[in-house]
């Protein structure tokens, strides 16, 4: 029994020195907002006397910018300072600054020069890492990420700032501090709310502490905030606190999916990584809008798969094996899933593909994705992660002949390469052929119509692709 109250006591002395130890990191925790700026003298003139007297004011001596308060500062928490132009926001920031050195503000966020935002985002963590962040931050292209940051749009630019920092800010034990200041500002707004939406996503599930200031109150609704400071002039302020709620992001009340065409597909060709990949024999398009005749924002894109994939027969105990027609009639591939650069990162395309899964019209779906390993899109969209597709033997021998014959794919003048020399252009054209082949058939006659630069293009993706294979079965909860 005395063990037993020993050991009470000693759970009891924990939990107090526990509760102790919050209560400490809170109030470390806690920043303070007020101050005041003493104006700026400025030279006596006769202008500013007439003023003056036209006018009847006079300069101040001192003026209360923001009222004192204490702001929590915690991790997983946002705090927006909202007001327009005047009212003291960028000041709140620069005071909640001046309480932690080791804040990582966007605005100041520099970029190393000639060094690709792969090299420079998350750059001592692993490859995984710093693109789990960039996809995150909707920069999910591998063509975005070889670029410097002075080739990137307004909207990439502030994306690449913000997920530099939350690299920064991961690093070690203790969650780190981002400071915003004018949010989202000049961007379109629809990307601006998919931005918000994304930043309250990644601050809950990182930890991350994140102080803004925004003039736009139609983000709010998206970011979510845990502290909301609204700013007026002098000395009003209302400081309102709640709890954020785990809901879909306020454009995709607006959004509608429609049939589409093949031709559909033209609009999204450049926003897709692999513009030269095919996509096979279409048997059905779906169009993602906003609202009724509205921008055309996603497309998904469902066609005949290929006959032959070694993890369907282990997924299926190999029932499509020497059985095209049942092949034909049950199965569809995912073939495309492009979203407008507005939306991504938002959790828009699981929620697309989901709804579309069930109108695609057969048993299965299967789908291949090279960034499955990186973005659980498909898994979320309620699909089955079978494993990552090996390299083909008849693959993997062109690809040691294409390395013995000296050639890089990955160097800028491979295309040139490929045109100049007939061994090399024939290994390419094999390989191409082959999986022509597989996808849409009459791999030789389309090899032989295709340039030297689409062949090394093709080429390029297939021997970097080791995708990730998944797999939809239709139950009865989907219909029939």
């Amino acid at each position: 029994m005395g063990g037993d109250l020993a050991e009470i006591f000693e759970d009891k002395l924990g939990r107090a020195e526990e509760k102790v130890a919050v209560e400490a990191e809170r109030a470390l925790a806690m920043a303070r907002i007020g101050c005041s700026v003493e104006a700026t003298r400025v030279g006596q003139s006769s202008r500013l006397a007439e003023v003056a007297r036209y006018f009847g004011v006079a300069p101040s001596g001192e003026r209360v910018v923001l009222p004192d308060r204490a702001v929590p500062i915690e991790p997983g928490c946002v705090v927006a300072f909202v007001g327009h132009s005047g009212t003291g926001k960028s000041t709140g920031l620069d005071v909640v600054e001046s309480q932690f050195p080791r804040a990582h503000n966007i605005s100041r966020m520099k970029f190393p020069t000639n060094r690709a935002l792969i090299d420079a985002v998350a750059p001592r963590a692993s490859l995984s890492d710093a693109m789990s962040i960039l996809s995150q931050c909707a920069l999910g292209e591998a063509q975005l990420w070889m670029r410097v940051y002075e080739e990137l749009s307004d909207g990439e630019k502030f994306r690449a700032r913000l997920a530099r920092a939350i690299g920064f800010a991961s690093e070690g034990a203790a969650p780190g501090l981002l400071i915003i200041d004018e949010f989202a500002s000049g961007l379109h707004r629809r990307a601006a709310k998919s931005i918000a939406y994304n930043l309250r996503r990644l601050a809950t599930r990182r930890g991350l502490a994140v102080v803004l200031a925004t003039n736009n109150d139609d983000i709010l609704s998206d970011l979510q905030p845990d502290v909301r400071l609204d700013l007026k002039s002098g000395r009003e302020l209302e400081f309102v606190e709640r709890k954020p709620l785990q809901r879909a992001p306020s454009i995709w009340r607006r959004l509608r999916i429609e049939r589409g065409t093949r031709r559909d597909h033209d609009a999204f060709y450049r926003m897709h990584y692999r513009t030269s990949d095919e996509l096979g024999f279409v048997s059905k398009v779906f169009i993602l809008r906003e609202g009724k005749g509205g921008d055309p924002l996603g497309i998904c894109v469902y066609s005949h798969g290929p006959a032959k994939l070694a993890l369907r027969n282990e997924a299926t105990d190999g029932r499509y094996t020497r059985n095209l027609k049942r092949l034909n009639r049950e199965m569809r591939i995912l073939r495309r899933l492009v979203l407008h650069p507005d939306l991504r990162g938002c959790g828009i395309a699981h929620r697309f593909v989901r709804r579309t899964l069930p109108l695609a019209g057969t048993r299965f779906v299967e789908c291949l994705a090279s960034m499955g390993a990186i973005n659980p899109v498909f898994e979320r969209a309620g699909m089955k992660r079978i494993g990552v597709c090996k390299v083909p033997p008849k693959r993997q021998r062109i690809i040691d002949e294409v390395s013995a014959l000296g050639a890089d794919p990955l160097s800028p003048d491979f295309e040139n390469q490929v045109c100049r020399r007939p061994k090399l252009r024939a290994a390419v054209s094999e390989l191409v052929s082959q999986w022509y082949e597989a996808t849409t058939a009459g791999g030789e006659r389309r090899v032989e119509r295709q340039s030297s630069e689409m062949l090394a293009r093709l080429f390029r993706n297939l021997i970097g692709s080791k995708p990730v294979y998944y797999l939809w079965e239709r139950t009865k909860r989907h219909g029939a």
